[in-house]
């Protein structure tokens, strides 16, 4: 499609300035149709859409089945555990089989990185990339970067906080890449252990402390421990992570009166984030949520739709 030139969205790497602003643009038509009192335009009628979910999803299956559903796209969703996978069968066979079918597009989440790259040219279906390991989760970066413009009028000179467990978390690969090609500055902060070695080489500073670190930034995006993710525990206790490291009305007295609250989900309250801020004024936590099924339309219709003026009808 002209102005959005790509089969797959495995990255934030691969986008262009114009390409992000293209999908923000176009999340923003999108998000009056989910406005509507009938949530549905006829943009992706005769297309299907197959999600295929090797690692468990609230949030972002559900907005992916959202999203097509009211663009009136055919889909099926899949796991691992519902999958021939289990019987022994490769992902790559799986997903060649599934092609056979004739899918304009396959939605992948899976737990190991690379895993949408080593299936997008083995596919003629566009690919997504649903979160891959710990490599990135570019549709969640997208859609904070729309909420941020839409909250804040802008991404450009913007000052954006990541707290939390950057070393093994998509999200905070996907963020980092995108807020720096629009223009914002990005610091990160979290324990040393949870911090990339040579994190200063993506372009972002890095503050230990996290009161120092939301310092007249504009935006607070808060991160959860990875468990899943370590192989092996990487600070003392849960209470000493949060006595430290947690964000909480005392820590939030550092920060930009105007400053919004975000986090990806799902919330460990207490942990990373107490309540009262999560829940608070400063919140915008549901907004990324609403959001994101906006955004993953933008998505689906440009990889795989019709015409502009279909998304109005």
């Amino acid at each position: 499609m002209k102005g959005f030139n790509h089969k797959d969205l495995l990255g934030m790497e691969q986008l262009s300035v114009s390409d992000i602003e293209l999908v923000l643009d176009t999340a923003e038509s999108m998000k009056e149709v989910s406005q509507r009192d009938i949530k549905k335009v006829p943009t992706l009628r005769g297309k299907s859409i197959v999600n295929f979910f090797y690692e468990p999803s609230t949030r972002t299956r559900a907005s992916f089945e959202l999203a097509a559903k009211r663009l009136s796209a055919d889909t099926i969703s899949l796991s691992s555990s519902g999958s021939s996978m289990t019987k022994g069968e490769t992902l790559i066979d799986t997903a060649k089989n599934l092609q056979a079918m004739n899918p304009d597009l396959i939605v992948l989440r899976h737990s190991s990185s690379g895993a949408p790259h080593l299936l997008a040219p083995e596919v003629k279906a566009g690919i997504i990339n649903a979160g891959d390991g710990t490599n990135e989760h570019p549709t969640q970066a997208l859609l904070d970067l729309f909420t941020i413009r839409e909250k804040k009028g802008r991404l450009q000179g913007l000052k954006v906080a990541i707290i939390g467990d950057i070393k093994h978390s998509r999200v905070a690969r996907s963020n980092i890449i995108g807020l720096k090609k629009m223009g914002a500055e990005v610091t990160i902060s979290g324990p040393p252990t949870m911090i990339p070695m040579k994190a200063e080489s993506l372009g972002v500073n890095v503050v230990n402390n996290p009161a120092e670190a939301i310092k007249d930034r504009d935006v607070i995006m808060v991160l959860r421990i990875q468990l899943e993710r370590q192989s092996k525990l990487l600070f003392p206790n849960v209470r000493e992570y949060s006595t430290y490291f947690g964000i909480n009305k005392e820590v939030l007295r550092n920060a930009k009166e105007d400053a919004i609250i975000m986090h990806p989900g799902p919330i460990n309250r207490g942990v990373e984030l107490a309540s009262d801020v999560a829940d608070g004024p400063f919140s915008v936590i549901l907004d990324q949520v609403t959001n994101g099924v906006a955004v993953r339309m933008a998505l689906l219709y440009l990889l795989i739709g019709g015409h502009k003026s279909d998304v109005m009808d």
